[in-house]
């Protein structure tokens, strides 16, 4: 209900429960989240060290790296309850310094890696501030609809490259007219049954005959 009449709530939860893992909170019910600590598992458990020592033993597995990658595979569970679709947004918030390193910054997802930029870590909190309110301000003012296609959003091409099989040039830059219409995607179709029809009772061509150029079968 505070989000909803725009007043804003802070949420508070651990890691590895169920608000960590298994609720969603999209659009402007999630726009930040923040991470105090690294989420590792309670190393004194014997389940854990039974598991570790197994790891060990049969495949060689360091226990810090599988302590380390499971931790920082929470981490990136928890920031992804900010994310929910591809027009969602949303802050994230390492607030460790123990993030900045090689180890545990290399383990987080490539989705996350790749925004999370050097110029962006060991920020101090008026810096953080700054940034956020630079992003915010940026993500809330609306685009126009032939600036999020392409980006966000599917052009008609890309529409019509997966449905029917029609090839298009992925490096052309968008300039917010199709050079595919729904005509001509129609005598595109046309000709392909045309092309069917001929060839009898031929083999079906694998999904490289169209498209992109993939393998065939």
């Amino acid at each position: 209900r505070a989000c909803d009449c725009g007043r804003g709530a802070v949420f508070f939860s651990v890691a590895r429960g169920k608000v960590a893992e298994g609720i969603d909170f999209d659009r402007h019910y999630g726009r930040a989240v923040v991470i105090i600590g690294i989420p590792f598992q309670y190393t004194l458990s014997k389940i854990l060290r039974a598991r570790l020592e197994y790891m060990k033993e049969r495949f060689q597995i360091d226990e810090g790296d599988f302590l380390t990658f499971d931790a920082m595979r929470q981490a990136s569970q928890c920031m992804g309850r900010v994310i929910r679709s591809k027009t969602d947004y949303g802050i994230m918030i390492l607030a460790d310094q123990r993030y900045a390193r090689a180890d545990k910054r290399n383990k987080l997802p490539a989705w996350i890696r790749q925004y999370l930029m050097d110029s962006h870590v060991n920020l101090s909190t008026d810096m953080a501030i700054t940034e956020a309110k630079s992003f915010l301000s940026k993500m809330s003012t609306p685009q126009k609809i032939d600036q999020q296609v392409g980006t966000i959003l599917l052009s008609v091409d890309d529409i019509c490259q997966r449905g029917a099989g029609i090839s298009y040039a992925p490096d052309k830059p968008y300039t917010g007219q199709s050079s595919t219409t729904p005509s001509a995607l129609d005598e595109a179709n046309a000709q392909r049954a045309a092309k069917r029809s001929k060839g009898g009772n031929r083999a079906p061509q694998g999904r490289g005959e169209a498209g992109n150029g993939g393998d065939e079968g």
